[in-house]
């Protein structure tokens, strides 16, 4: 990275802490204001936030992984959550905002009385808010410290030193900001991170080393290009993927309401519920949620798709566990002077609305369901 790469990551970091201080007054105020931005949020404001946070540093990475297994279709392992989001949108969302809450645990008590009502909230504010939150956090921590091994050649007995400074900066803005604060910082964040990895996918796919799409059809088996999963057979790793019939049919129809999982919670929870408590009212609540399955599952991964079948042919002899570091290359390789800084200050923008919000969101159970 030259001199102006630099400045533009320098500008970014301080134009997210401007924000910060901007709002910090209001986040003072009171606690829902802090951890629910007063109930005011625009349905825009709160979609982008939902979309931002679940635009994490290692969603990239794991994304080019995924295609690297089994193609396009390796993506249905994330993509079968749609079916809740969907229902998300059209049941929930506005009963999430009528329930007049300040987290998804305070339900417990609502739903249920007495004691064993009040141990569940308790229990799911340091499951959800403290344990699970910090396996979340751990997991996107070591995606950053992985991309800056890989673009800037830190050695790994120093890179968590960097990753851990980063942590600070951001808790400090969140701390000072609320969820106000963290919601349109997240925007910003949002807008900065797509700009970066759809200038990535369109410089990767039309440079002479893949030659277009046309050019990455030849280099690539066919399977890799499927939509859909392959039901005639059982066997799919390291090709197309392939599912039984009795498989496929768990997966529509069970796994994606019976499992857990941050951003696709069945029904709605943990921060995306949260920002559907935020929203203005039930009219902007189910926007918001509308917005952000529409964008999550349809629109955003595309780009990193192109990047992660592209990466299959421009460094095959990455190790099977190494291939998300295939996107860390192509920015390495791809990106001239200035790109090259707007792609990081990507990355630390997809960084940093996750951490934010989970650091909002997890102190939110803490502080009103389990410290109260």
């Amino acid at each position: 990275m030259g001199l102006f790469d630099f400045l533009i990551v320098i500008a970014y970091f301080i134009f997210s802490f401007g924000i910060a201080v901007y709002y910090s007054r209001r986040a003072g105020k009171s606690t829902e204001e802090f951890f629910l931005s007063g109930r005011n949020l625009p349905w825009y404001l709160a979609g982008l936030s939902m979309v931002a946070t679940t635009f994490a540093a290692d969603t990239p990475l794991a994304v080019t992984e995924l295609v690297a297994k089994n193609g396009i279709a390796g993506n249905w392992i994330w993509w079968n959550f749609a079916f809740g989001g969907i229902l998300t949108v059209f049941f929930f969302a506005r009963l999430w905002r009528r329930a007049g809450i300040m987290t998804e645990v305070e339900f417990a008590e609502i739903r249920y009385s007495g004691k064993p009502a009040k141990f569940l909230r308790g229990f799911r504010a340091v499951y959800l808010g403290l344990f699970m939150n910090v396996i979340i956090m751990g997991w996107v921590n070591k995606a950053l410290a992985i991309i800056l091994i890989g673009l800037f050649g830190i050695a790994e007995t120093q890179v968590y030193y960097y990753v851990f400074a980063c942590m600070l900066m951001v808790a400090a803005y969140s701390a000072l900001s609320g969820l106000w604060g963290v919601v349109v910082t997240d925007a910003f964040q949002f807008f900065i991170a797509m700009a970066g990895c759809i200038v990535l996918a369109i410089l990767v796919v039309n440079s002479s080393s893949i030659g277009g799409i046309e050019g990455l059809q030849n280099k690539l088996p066919n399977f890799m290009f499927n939509f859909f999963p392959d039901l005639s057979s059982v066997k799919s790793v390291g090709g197309a993927f392939a599912l039984t019939v009795t498989s496929f049919l768990a997966y529509i129809g069970i796994i994606w309401w019976a499992s857990w999982y941050p951003g696709a919670e069945p029904g709605g929870g943990g921060y995306v519920a949260q920002r559907m408590m935020s929203a203005k009212d039930e009219k902007h609540s189910l926007f918001a949620t509308l917005f952000f399955q529409v964008t999550h599952y349809a629109l955003r991964p595309w780009p990193w798709i192109i990047v992660g079948l592209c990466s299959l042919a421009l460094y095959p002899e990455l190790a099977d566990n190494a291939k998300g570091m295939g996107y860390v290359y192509a920015m390495r390789d791809f990106l001239p002077a200035g790109l090259k800084g707007l792609l990081v200050a990507a990355f630390f923008a997809a960084y940093m609305s996750t951490i934010a919000t989970q650091l909002n969101w997890g102190t939110s159970y803490i502080i009103n369901d389990f410290y109260r």
